[in-house]
């Protein structure tokens, strides 16, 4: 191949592709159609001498080679963004492309609407897609790109893979107002634990199996709970318990903020837990990429209220903790 005379615009298309695996799609986020992505698919596959991509049933895969090509590429297009925007001021409104971002449906609700309306200010042309990630899972749909970045408690990854602190959040307890059960308890009440451990319990879980972070925290002090049902959505704990004579535990602020609207009582967990920890994930190679990092830092600002360690919840929500068995943290 003579460099002198490659065509470097061949490099945008070939990064769309490796990405998105679909002419059409590439064509919508750099301003070509499909055609035009077509024909500089071909153009590559003649310099480079190699078929880049090959058709299995409706899906493009990429060739060994075209593979080897996605972090270079792409690192050489970040480097030349960053370089060419020398002493520039970065303006989010001249963007225009999609965003993915891989989180659970926790997310729906205590970041996408604030995500949603200070992105239409600033950044007009740009469309936010959220995925359900799955913790065992993302690693991977980062690897394919699937998601720009991905909200998750704290997991190992890949070298290529870098992460941000984003919060620390506690969990609670919800019933529906009324329960028949519960009615002697006050809001911020202490749940009796062999209460908490009878009653038929919803949990959330993206995995086959029926447990959560309380079941760890329940058998180190030799307990465990009925639990009758997993969903994959919070919202959806907080839906079944507000419609049945089930239990749930929720993250404390998301409970707080579904409550009224579902009708749901909120209590105190009868064992202690630490908080969860959340972190923002994304590919190393996207790190010097000034779109990614406007995103990367609106997400993480609208993100750090909800740390309880810096902003706690406000006594008149939980009150004093009253009665919890202290469950013991491997050290």
């Amino acid at each position: 191949m003579n460099f002198r005379t490659f065509d470097l615009n061949l490099l945008r298309v070939l990064d769309g592709m490796l990405a998105m695996r679909n002419t059409t799609r590439v064509g919508e986020s750099i301003g070509l159609s499909q055609p035009a992505v077509s024909s500089a698919l071909r153009r590559l596959r003649d310099v480079l001498n190699d078929p880049l991509f090959v058709r299995q049933g409706q899906v493009l895969v990429p060739t060994d080679f075209a593979l080897s090509l996605q972090e270079p590429v792409r690192s050489a297009l970040n480097n030349l963004e960053s370089a060419l925007s020398g002493g520039g001021d970065f303006d989010p409104a001249h963007i225009s492309r999609n965003f993915v971002i891989g989180a659970s449906d926790f997310f729906h609700e205590m970041l996408m609407p604030r995500l949603a309306g200070i992105v239409s200010m600033q950044a007009p042309n740009v469309r936010l897609k959220l995925l359900a990630a799955e913790t065992e899972t993302f690693g991977a749909m980062l690897t394919a790109n699937r998601f720009d970045m991905a909200l998750s408690i704290g997991v190992d990854t890949p070298a290529w893979v870098e992460r941000s602190p984003a919060f620390r959040a506690s969990n609670s307890v919800v019933a529906r107002r009324g329960h028949k059960l519960l009615g002697s308890l006050q809001r911020r009440d202490t749940v009796p634990l062999d209460l908490f451990c009878g009653l038929p319990q919803v949990i959330f879980s993206v995995t086959e199996e029926f447990t959560h972070f309380e079941d760890a925290a329940l058998s180190r002090i030799g307990r465990a709970r009925h639990v009758q049902m997993s969903v994959p959505g919070y919202y959806g704990v907080g839906r079944i318990v507000a419609q049945t004579d089930l239990i749930g535990v929720l993250p404390t602020r998301f409970a707080l903020s579904v409550a009224d609207k579902l009708g749901l009582e909120i209590f105190r967990l009868p064992f202690e837990m630490p908080l969860v920890e959340m972190f923002l994930y994304w590919r190393s190679r996207d790190t010097t990429s000034l779109e990614q990092g406007w995103l990367r830092s609106l997400v993480l600002d609208l993100l750090s209220p909800l740390d309880e360690v810096h902003f706690p919840i406000h006594p008149d929500d939980r009150g004093p903790p009253r009665g919890a068995v202290v469950a013991p943290i491997p050290g």
